[in-house]
């Protein structure tokens, strides 16, 4: 799924405005208005590319006549030392822009390459990676693409577009003398068979509880491996299982042998390393 145009515009607006405010002092001062420039983007370590069409719109939005020819696309994994795109226009506009179109493009291209770290240690399971809502304000569109370009999947995108009965949730149901399986039936009574229940558990009895009620997703928060396997084999299939908590990439392999259908990883977004990208000046 790509990025709508609109989405990337509104995010990218914004970075500028705050960037750049009332005007680039140094640039303006110190940069001849007709002075042209040419510059590369050029990875300094290898990793998954993700956020080159949020460089194009950077450029586009600063000003038209700025060029950018791209070299590879997003999802591609390339080394160190390759140029991802080349710039050219007035030296102003991209100066100016330099920092904004960086900031987007590494942070999107950490989370990819994370992701596809992730993915890799659980090849030949059954298990899919997934992201989660722990993510930047305003830039969740994008930090989601970037765990697709990855060969991540991303979980619900908000509060929105799927039912997650989470800790808290089921606590007040409790305190209001509602149980799991009432809970259930309730959410279903009132959004019917197209919205996909999700329940957090931290229990096996909890999960096989929420599998004969008719959860369409399990989520196994913070269960030891044994505990897992159990899970998974009590639930027979009756509804999908999802892993979460203490998941890291030495514990990921593990976790997915124990037959869960996905996994969910916080770190993806939430305290990401951003690839480090640079632009330099060739003319």
């Amino acid at each position: 799924m790509e990025l709508p145009l609109h989405v990337i515009d509104t995010i990218v607006a914004n970075a500028l405005a705050e960037d750049i405010g009332s005007g680039d002092l140094t640039t303006l001062a110190a940069i001849p208005a007709t002075a042209p420039m040419t510059a590369h983007v050029v990875t300094r370590e290898a990793g998954v590319i993700a956020g080159l069409p949020v460089v194009v719109a950077v450029f586009r939005q600063l000003d038209p006549t700025v060029k950018v020819l791209l070299h590879t696309t997003d999802g591609a994994a390339v080394a160190a030392g390759a140029i991802l795109a080349t710039v050219t226009g007035p030296a102003r506009s991209i100066l100016s822009g330099e920092r904004v179109a960086l900031n987007l493009l590494q942070r999107l291209s950490g989370i990819a390459t994370l992701t596809a770290q992730y993915v890799a240690a659980v090849a030949g399971t059954r298990a899919q990676i997934l992201d989660t809502r722990k993510t930047t304000p305003g830039l969740r569109a994008l930090e989601k693409y970037a765990v697709r370009m990855g060969g991540g999947r991303n979980h619900r995108f908000g509060l929105y577009d799927g039912v997650m009965l989470k800790d808290n949730h089921l606590a007040m149901l409790t305190a209001q003398g509602i149980d799991l399986a009432a809970a259930i039936a309730r959410v279903r009574a009132q959004l019917g068979p197209m919205v996909r229940i999700e329940i957090e558990v931290e229990r096996v009895a909890d999960a096989i509880t929420a599998a004969e009620a008719g959860a369409d997703l399990i989520l196994l928060d913070n269960m030891p491996l044994d505990q897992l396997r159990a899970a998974v084999q009590a639930v027979a299939g009756r509804a999908q299982t999802e892993a979460s908590g203490g998941v890291n990439l030495q514990t990921v392999r593990a976790i997915a042998e124990t037959g869960v259908d996905y996994i969910s990883v916080g770190a993806l977004t939430h305290s990401v390393r951003a690839l480090d990208i640079g632009l330099d000046c060739v003319a």
